[in-house]
């Protein structure tokens, strides 16, 4: 196995000769759940969200006008994105995804692409941030690429302040006290209240999302509303943003902490390549 690694990580991006990259990550994802996400949920406090009449009706009304408003105010810029998106990666212009909403239910995620769909030696995509195109890094740090989120708004999937929604495979790797980052509405960021030097990790965001679950209020909200529009303008965040710079979120360390694909201890990945190895031998012993 040819890594570049750290003391005891390895950045799963650098591991060859994998059959299926996304397997691969799936599988690291599989050991590292079956070695600790037992005595993670053990040892997590329960989270208590916040109910209000706030939080039941009027956050929702808040969505419906703001984002009609901004759906109507951004209608021509949305148009000359579509049209550049169409000459900078073709048809089709619009990226869809399922993401989990407000008590894991699925929703379509819906934004403009901004990758190309460059694949490696194996056939599989290449890594995100390898395939982002410069028009796509630009909408990515400006914050554009959200634009379209307002429409998902409007309908009740998505609010304008709350946890960010992820993709769904990570819904079996959060702790039982992560999870409860789905008892809201997904927004478009739920930002930090303080800032910090460092890219955000995925612990700092789910125990920031936890802290807005159980404090949900219209103040916060209007703090997190200055909070989101300081970020848009902040352009080392936006740089470390658009360049996707954290990888994917795999788990849990013993201590509560996550991993990202960038940093997996070596033993989960060591294991994985070993199962692998395991199966490909069985594969020919039956076929012989």
């Amino acid at each position: 196995m040819n890594t570049n690694y750290f003391d005891n990580y390895i950045n799963l991006n650098e591991v060859e000769n994998q059959n299926s990259r996304v397997e691969f990550y799936r599988r690291v994802a599989r050991l590292i759940k079956c070695s600790t996400l037992d005595y993670v949920n053990a040892h997590s406090k329960e989270v208590h969200p916040k109910i209000s009449f706030y939080s039941r009706y009027g956050k929702r009304f808040l969505d419906i006008v703001i984002s009609l408003l901004a759906l109507i105010i951004t209608l021509p810029c949305n148009l000359l994105i579509a049209i550049i998106t169409f000459f900078d990666v073709g048809c089709p212009i619009i990226f869809k995804q399922q993401r989990l909403g407000k008590n894991g239910k699925e929703f379509t995620l819906v934004k403009f692409r901004n990758m190309t769909n460059e694949r490696g030696k194996n056939g599989e995509l290449l890594p995100a941030e390898q395939r982002v195109t410069k028009f796509g890094y630009f909408v990515r740090r400006t914050s554009l690429d959200e634009l379209l989120n307002f429409w998902s708004i409007l309908k009740g999937d998505m609010s304008l302040i709350g946890p960010r929604p992820l993709e769904i495979v990570y819904n079996e790797r959060y702790s039982e006290r992560h999870k409860m980052r789905m008892a809201v509405r997904p927004g478009l960021e739920c930002p930090l209240l303080y800032d910090i030097d460092h890219k955000i990790t995925w612990y700092e965001q789910f125990e920031n999302d936890i802290y807005y679950v159980e404090n949900l209020s219209f103040f916060l909200d209007v703090k997190m509303f200055f909070r989101l529009v300081k970020m848009v303008f902040d352009k080392k965040n936006n740089s470390m943003r658009g360049a996707s710079m954290r990888g994917g979120f795999m788990g849990y360390s013993k201590d509560g902490r996550t991993i990202n694909s960038q940093s997996v201890p070596i033993k989960y990945v060591e294991d994985a390549v070993c199962m692998q190895e395991n199966e490909k031998q069985l594969i020919l012993a039956e076929g012989a």
